[in-house]
């Protein structure tokens, strides 16, 4: 992965713990996840007459891509009903990188060499290891950790579609453009009817429609253009290194407590960053 890609991925990763922390700040945390991806899909709309249209080619991957980010969707709110961010948030994000890896050598036939096997399974273990990292009177809740667990493997399955449908359309902002605006009109829709009242919180709530939305589009936009540029496992696992940023915004922006399990958990996730950046290839 060169310099340029690995720094972009890492911006990702920072903008996508922004819009998780604007979407954890707040006490409506459906109805601030609801603002993010109407957000988002605004955002995909307005930019879109900036770029082309994707080639015929990749519309199967973006409708594909739009049931799988939907799916992801209302996995992500169910389990947040159920448990709270620290446990949902590292079980969905931390075993996706692994099924991307296995996903990727199944499907497209990617091989990864040693040390970027290690990489990734460093990145994934530390980011997971975060959920086991309880207060003191917590409890680990076995139907929230499940459903985190299906969120991971719509993680995995939309990171391989958007990876190779990306490609295929030749144009990142096309691609993504098109995807979330689908994506948004599509949800607005289904909450409407499913969970009613939902929306009209998420649309009273401007700082994480602009804000959290603004960034949600551009980090997984520049993921996109990533994924064109190397190994769809390789973004994946890097992507996910969000979960440092979101910890440094927990502690200086949130005034939560850092204990010694975060330092390890965070420690082996840096750990794998830089060795995927030391890698050869």
């Amino acid at each position: 992965m060169s310099a340029t890609v690995f720094a972009v991925v890492l911006l990702a990763a920072a903008l996508h713990a922004l819009w998780n922390a604007v979407v954890k700040g707040g006490t409506d945390k459906a109805g601030a996840m609801t603002a993010v991806v109407i957000g988002s899909g605004i955002a995909g709309a307005l930019l879109l007459p900036f770029g082309q249209l994707p080639a015929p080619e990749s519309w199967p991957y973006i409708l594909t891509g739009l049931a799988l980010h939907l799916g992801y969707q209302f996995f992500l709110l169910q389990a947040y009903r159920f448990g709270d961010l620290t446990q949902v948030y590292p079980i969905a994000r931390g075993i996706a990188p692994l099924l991307v890896a296995g996903g990727s050598a199944l499907w497209l036939g990617t091989r990864l060499s040693g040390t970027e096997l290690l990489a990734v399974a460093m990145i994934s273990t530390g980011i997971a290891s975060i959920s086991l990292v309880r207060k003191g009177d917590g409890t680990f809740q076995g139907k929230a950790a499940l459903l985190a667990a299906i969120t991971g493997l719509f993680i995995a399955s939309y990171s391989l579609v958007d990876g190779q449908g990306a490609r295929l359309a030749g144009t990142a902002l096309g691609y993504y453009g098109v995807l979330t605006a689908l994506n948004a009109l599509t949800f607005a829709i289904t909450i409407r009817f499913t969970r009613p009242g939902l929306l009209t919180r998420g649309l009273k709530m401007p700082k994480s429609l602009v804000i959290g939305g603004g960034a949600s589009f551009l980090a997984y936009l520049l993921v996109v253009w990533a994924f064109t540029q190397a190994p769809i496992p390789l973004v994946t696992a890097l992507r996910e290194t969000s979960i440092i940023f979101a910890l440094l915004i927990g502690v200086f922006v949130l005034n939560e407590r850092l204990n010694l399990g975060k330092i390890v958990a965070t420690a082996v996730t840096l750990g794998g960053a830089v060795l995927l950046r030391l890698a050869p290839g």
